[in-house]
C-alpha cells in the first residue's frame, strides 16, 4: 500500500518530537541530579581556593571570622569554618571555658589552666533558656571534674561534670561524637591496645571563665547540623581514620534527616604556617526537590506536549508537503511534455530554490525540446542540401572528366593528329579546373566543420583591396573594362587572409558578370564604428527570387549550369561562412545600372 508524505511526515515527526521529549525527561530525571552536583563541587571547590588565597588570612578574631563565613554562605549557599591541626574550630574565644587545674601528681594537667571550646559539649540556646542541668554549676568558681583520653600527647576532653561521681550521670556534659567514635574504635580492635594507645585521665578543677557569645556572633554557634559534621571529622582525625597525607583534599557525601550533604575538607596552612582545614559543607535538597517536582509534573506535561506535538506535526507535515506535492503534479506533466504549468514560488528556503530550479528545468527543457526540433528540421534541410552537394559535384566533375576522356581517345585513336598540342592543353586546363574546385570545396567544409577558429588581427581594408585589384588586372584587361575606386585609409579588425579572399570572390564574380569595356566601381564608406565594403558591377540584374540563393553552392543563376563563365560555383558560399565566421552583415542588391555586393567590418577601437 503506498503511503503519502504527509503521513510520513506527521509520522516521522511526532515520532523526533517524542523522542526529543523522552530524551529530555530522561536527562533531567536521571543525568541532571548528576550534573547538578558536579557543577556545584566544581563551584565550591573555585570557592574555597578563592577564599583560601584572598579572604582567609584577613580574620584576626571570632567577629571576623563569623563575617567572612557568612558573606561566604550567601555567595555560594555553603557553610564554611577554620579548623585547626586537631580539628578545632579557630578563632572560638568568644565562646570558651577556662578552667583552673588542682595539683596532682601529673605535671600535664597540674595547676594548669585548659581552655575548653563549649560548642563540643552545650548548645548556646542553652545559656539563654536557663536550662536547670546546666544554669546551676556551669558558673564562674564552681567546681568541675573532667574526663578524657591523651591523643598525640595531648588531652582530648569526652565528658565534665560538677563532680568526679556525676561523670556517668544524665547531668554531665559530653562530646557525644567523640564518646561514640571511642565505642565505635572499641569493637574493631583490642581493648587492652586501645588504653595503651590512648590512656585516660581524669582531673579537677575550678572554673575561671566562662564567654558566651553575643550578637551577630551567637550565629556561628546555632547551626548544629554544621557543628556535629564538624565534631565528628575532629573524631575522624583524632582517632587516625582521616589521613591529612592522603586526604589533603576530599569530598564526602552525607545525609542528615533525608537530606543529602556534600562536605568538603581542604588541608591548608594558616597565616602562622600552622596546619589546619577548610571544612565547608552544602545541602543538595534544592536538586532534590527539583527532580521530585520534575517528576510529578511530567505526567502533565507528556499529555499537553503529546497533543500540542500531535497538532504541530500535522500542520507543519501539510505545509511541507503542500510544495512538493505541487512539485510533484508539475514533474508528472513535464514527463508528458506538458511545460504549460509553472511552480509558484512563496519561500526562499530550499523548496523555493527547488521550484525555481524545476520552473527553469521546464523554460530549457520546453526550449531545447523546440531548438531539438528546429535542430531536425535542418537536418533534414541539410540532408537536402548534402544531396544537392553530391549531385552538384557530380555534375561538376563529370564535365570535366568527360572532356579528359574524349581528348584521350581522339589522342589514342591518332585521329586529328595535328591538333594534338591543343588536346593537351585541353586537359590540362580541366585538370586546374578540378583542382579548384576540390580545394574550394575543402575549404568550404572547413568552414561548416564548426572547428575553425578565425583569428583577428588589425589591419587597412583599402591596402587589401589594392592588393587584390592589382592581381586582378590582368583579368580586368581581358575584358577591357573599368576600374574606380574611392577608398579611405580604415583600420579594421579582421582576419586579413579570409577578407581579402572574399574581396578576391566578390571582385571576380563582378568581372566575370560584366560585359566588356563596362566599369566596376569598388568603394569604401564609413559608418560609425563600422566601414562598408561595396563592389558594384555594370551589367544584367539578378532576378528577385534568385538573389538568395546566389549564395548557395555551384549557384551560378543558370538553370542549365553552363560554365562559360568560369569559377566552381562555391565562391560566393565560402564568402558567405567566411563573413558570417566574423559577425558581421553582408548582402547582395540589384542597382540601377547593375548588381551591388557588399559587407562590413568593425573598426579598430
Amino acid at each position: 500500500m503506498k503511503q503519502g508524505i504527509v503521513l510520513k511526515l506527521f509520522l516521522f515527526t511526532t515520532g523526533l518530537c517524542l523522542f526529543i521529549l523522552a530524551v529530555i525527561f530522561i536527562g533531567q530525571t536521571v543525568f541532571f541530579k548528576q550534573y547538578y552536583v558536579h557543577q556545584k563541587v566544581k563551584s565550591v571547590n573555585k570557592a574555597l581556593q578563592a577564599y583560601e588565597q584572598s579572604d582567609l588570612n584577613r580574620a584576626a578574631n571570632a567577629q571576623e571570622m563569623v563575617k567572612l563565613e557568612q558573606d561566604f554562605y550567601q555567595k555560594n549557599n555553603t557553610w564554611i569554618a577554620t579548623l585547626d591541626a586537631r580539628g578545632n574550630l579557630k578563632y572560638t574565644e568568644d565562646y570558651i571555658m577556662e578552667i583552673k587545674l588542682e595539683h596532682s601528681d601529673d605535671a600535664m594537667f597540674s595547676n594548669k589552666t585548659l581552655n575548653v571550646p563549649l560548642y563540643s559539649f552545650i548548645n548556646v540556646e542553652d545559656f539563654s533558656s536557663n536550662n536547670p542541668f546546666l544554669t546551676p554549676w556551669i558558673k564562674e568558681g564552681e567546681p568541675i571534674a573532667i574526663e578524657g583520653l591523651i591523643m598525640n600527647n595531648k588531652p582530648v576532653i569526652q565528658r565534665m561534670a560538677r563532680h568526679a561521681y556525676n561523670l556517668r550521670e544524665e547531668n554531665q556534659l559530653e562530646n557525644r561524637q567523640m564518646v561514640n567514635k571511642e565505642g565505635e574504635v572499641l569493637n574493631r580492635t583490642n581493648v587492652i591496645q586501645y588504653r595503651e594507645k590512648y590512656p585516660g585521665f581524669l582531673v579537677k578543677g575550678t572554673i575561671a571563665k566562662v564567654r558566651i557569645p553575643k550578637g551577630a556572633e551567637v550565629s556561628r554557634y546555632t547551626n548544629h547540623l554544621f557543628l556535629d559534621r564538624i565534631k565528628a571529622f575532629q573524631a575522624d582525625l583524632l582517632y587516625g581514620d582521616y589521613d591529612p597525607a592522603v586526604n589533603s583534599n576530599r569530598t564526602m557525601d552525607v545525609e542528615e534527616y533525608r537530606v543529602d550533604y556534600k562536605i568538603f575538607v581542604d588541608r591548608i596552612q594558616d597565616g602562622d604556617g600552622n596546619p589546619a582545614y577548610l571544612f565547608a559543607m552544602t545541602s543538595l535538597q534544592p536538586v532534590n526537590e527539583a527532580a521530585g517536582m520534575i517528576q510529578n509534573y511530567y505526567a502533565y506535561i507528556i499529555i499537553a506536549t503529546l497533543l500540542l506535538v500531535m497538532l504541530a506535526s500535522f500542520y507543519y507535515s501539510r505545509q511541507i508537503a503542500r510544495p512538493l506535492l505541487r512539485i510533484n503534479r508539475t514533474t508528472r506533466q513535464m514527463a508528458d511534455l506538458d511545460f504549460s504549468e509553472k511552480i509558484p514560488i512563496t519561500t526562499k528556503d530550499e523548496i523555493g530554490d527547488l521550484s525555481r530550479n524545476i520552473n527553469e528545468l521546464s523554460e530549457r527543457l520546453h526550449s531545447h525540446i523546440l531548438q531539438l526540433e528546429q535542430d531536425i528540421e535542418k537536418e533534414k534541410q541539410l540532408e537536402n542540401t548534402r544531396k544537392e552537394f553530391i549531385s552538384g559535384v557530380s555534375h561538376e566533375l563529370k564535365t570535366p572528366l568527360s572532356v579528359i576522356q574524349s581528348c584521350l581517345a581522339i589522342l589514342k585513336d591518332g585521329v586529328a593528329s595535328h591538333k594534338r598540342d591543343y588536346y593537351f592543353e585541353a586537359m590540362e586546363d580541366e585538370v586546374k579546373r578540378m583542382d579548384l574546385l576540390i580545394v574550394d570545396m575543402l575549404e568550404l567544409a572547413k568552414y561548416e566543420s564548426g572547428t575553425y577558429k578565425m583569428n583577428k588581427d588589425s589591419f587597412y581594408i583599402d591596402a587589401v583591396i589594392e592588393r587584390v585589384c592589382a592581381k586582378l588586372a590582368t583579368d580586368l584587361e581581358a575584358k577591357k573594362l573599368h576600374l574606380d575606386m574611392s577608398l579611405k585609409p580604415v583600420e579594421v579588425l579582421a582576419n586579413e587572409r579570409r577578407i581579402e579572399q572574399v574581396v578576391v570572390n566578390f571582385l571576380s564574380n563582378a568581372i566575370r558578370y560584366t560585359p566588356e569595356q563596362e566599369s566596376i566601381l569598388v568603394s569604401i564608406i564609413e559608418d560609425g564604428e563600422t566601414v562598408k565594403v561595396c563592389i558594384e558591377n555594370k551589367g544584367a540584374h539578378i532576378q528577385g527570387e534568385q538573389l538568395e540563393k546566389i549564395w548557395d553552392r555551384f549557384y551560378r543563376g543558370e538553370p542549365s549550369r553552363k560554365r562559360s563563365t568560369g569559377g566552381t560555383g562555391l565562391g560566393l558560399s565560402i564568402s558567405k561562412k567566411i563573413l558570417e565566421m566574423h559577425g558581421v552583415p553582408y548582402g547582395v542588391t540589384n542597382t540601377p545600372n547593375g548588381v551591388l555586393f557588399y559587407f562590413y567590418l568593425n573598426k579598430k577601437a
